[in-house]
């Protein structure tokens, strides 16, 4: 026999070897895949217990739970900027007993942000699904002159006439507020605080003019009068503010800019575990229930498959990319 039959030979008994081996694996990934979860799971949430992100992580939590026959418990691991919850769940074991559930700063703008950043959330991170976003809103003091966008960008070009606060350095206040004036090519005076509440507290009592954050956090505020809505960042006017135009209505083009909450694995994790966990969060959001709790949170239900999901981050990082760089914004 030839040499070229016995090296035939062995390859074919090789290729039935590794091909059985790798039809096991499969097959008992699926069915291990099947029985799962038979524990309780863990969603980490990467910010602080009580804002909006760890709000609607208990909702879907809760209502996670229900469908899988197991509790998924919510777990709280804040500090910075949510890079510690981020960093924590690249690193959990990838069986499915590990959530993430995130806003776009852990698991997107903060490659952007941090130069010492120890992990890559788009490499090191399995995507779920995209569970709801939020808008956000431009409001001003109603003493100020300022009745509309026009208005505020006509300040924003007088060197020193606007001042505009956000919550905090790199938050999507922040970066959305550059975006804005950037398109409008305006700059007003940018105003950091740490977090949404000392913001409030000085946009009510005039220190600043102008205020950039999440919708729900000026709601209450817009009710009775104490704040002024100026401009919403979506592609379309919303139902709760129907008389408040966009910014895109003001001449920016098609701007949009929103909060949006995503749900994540450690990578690795059995492809069964994203699919099982993404047809159950689907299911979910297509009820009046979910509907009837996002509407409370002033937040959209969305849902998808995971690789919409990767496609929808791999194109807001183009959108926020060039902002970030064009403002000079670093957290290092």
């Amino acid at each position: 026999m030839s040499s070229y039959g016995v090296s035939h030979q062995v390859f074919v008994r090789r290729f039935l070897h590794l091909t059985a081996g790798v039809a096991f694996a499969t097959l008992s990934c699926a069915t291990w895949a099947q029985s799962w979860p038979t524990k309780p799971v863990n969603m980490i949430v990467p910010f602080a217990a009580g804002g909006p992100l760890d709000v609607l992580a208990r909702v879907v939590a809760t209502a996670l739970g229900e469908r899988l026959g197991q509790p998924v418990v919510v777990e709280n691991k804040s500090g910075a900027g949510g890079n510690i919850g981020g960093a924590a769940a690249t690193r959990a074991a990838p069986d499915g007993y590990t959530l993430l559930m995130s806003t776009p700063g852990p698991v997107m703008t903060n490659k952007l942000l941090y130069k010492s950043l120890n992990f890559d959330p788009v490499k090191d991170l399995e995507p779920i699904v995209l569970v709801s976003d939020s808008p956000m809103l431009l409001a001003v003091n109603p003493k100020t002159p300022i009745k509309d966008l026009k208005q505020a960008i006509a300040f924003a070009r007088q060197p020193g006439a606007l001042t505009v606060g956000n919550p905090g350095i790199g938050t999507l206040g922040h970066i959305t507020t550059e975006y804005l004036f950037r398109e409008a090519k305006a700059k007003p005076t940018m105003v950091p605080y740490k977090g949404s509440a000392p913001l409030i507290t000085d946009l009510i009592g005039g220190q600043v003019m102008a205020g950039m954050d999440f919708l729900p956090t000026y709601m209450p505020y817009l009710k009775d009068g104490k704040l002024r809505a100026v401009a919403v960042t979506t592609a379309k006017r919303l139902a709760v503010l129907p008389d408040v135009p966009t910014v895109a209505e003001a001449g920016l083009g098609n701007f949009e800019a929103v909060g949006w909450y995503a749900l994540f694995a450690p990578k690795g994790t059995p492809r069964a575990i994203i699919e099982r966990v993404n047809h159950e969060v689907n299911a979910w959001l297509k009820t009046d229930e979910a509907k009837s709790q996002l509407d409370t949170l002033v937040m959209r239900p969305l849902g998808g498959t995971p690789a919409e999901l990767s496609s929808y981050i791999g194109d807001e990082l183009k959108k926020w990319e060039p902002v970030i760089k064009a403002a000079n914004i670093s957290l290092d």
